[in-house]
């Protein structure tokens, strides 16, 4: 039994996922099998996470964003509204396969501002702040300040 979970009735969570203490799931989300969720992660309104994800402790991510198979988020971790993560570089309708997925990392304390598009096979850094509406097309480094399209880092921190 988990402790402390809130699940929305209009949510569907996969029976095979697998769901920490305290973590709440608000209206019309969707969660897969086979992904992991850590404890005091609050997932907001018509949230999509794709099989295999993982996402660690102390997360918040906001409405509308999908987090699909292939991406790994650490701990402490903030996801603003509409943020979308993808997962194939070359993506077409025929000849799809799961050896097209390229892993994006998310690094712990990291924020991605609303609306901001992750392509894949990249790493957010540790504390990385990226700035509403970008495009991230390359990895960024730890302790950065990073936004337009493509981001760029603009400040680093220490």
């Amino acid at each position: 039994m988990i402790k402390n979970k809130f699940i929305h009735e209009s949510a569907y969570v996969s029976d095979l996922a697998h769901i920490g203490e305290d973590c709440k799931i608000w209206h019309f989300s969707h969660i897969r099998e086979n992904a992991q969720i850590g404890k005091k992660v609050s997932l907001g309104q018509n949230v999509y996470i794709d099989k295999n994800v993982i996402i660690g402790n102390n997360c918040k991510i906001q409405n509308n964003v999908s987090i699909y198979n292939g991406v790994v988020i650490e701990d402490n971790v903030f996801i603003g509204p509409s943020v979308t993560f993808t997962n194939d570089l070359y993506p077409k309708v025929d000849d799809w396969e799961m050896s097209r997925i390229k892993k994006t990392l998310i690094k712990k304390g990291s924020s991605i501002g609303a609306n901001v598009t992750v392509v894949c096979g990249i790493e957010i850094g540790e504390n990385v702040l990226i700035g509403a509406g970008s495009v991230v097309t390359k990895s960024i480094p730890d302790n950065s300040l990073a936004y337009g399209n493509p981001a760029k880092v603009m400040k680093k921190y220490k």
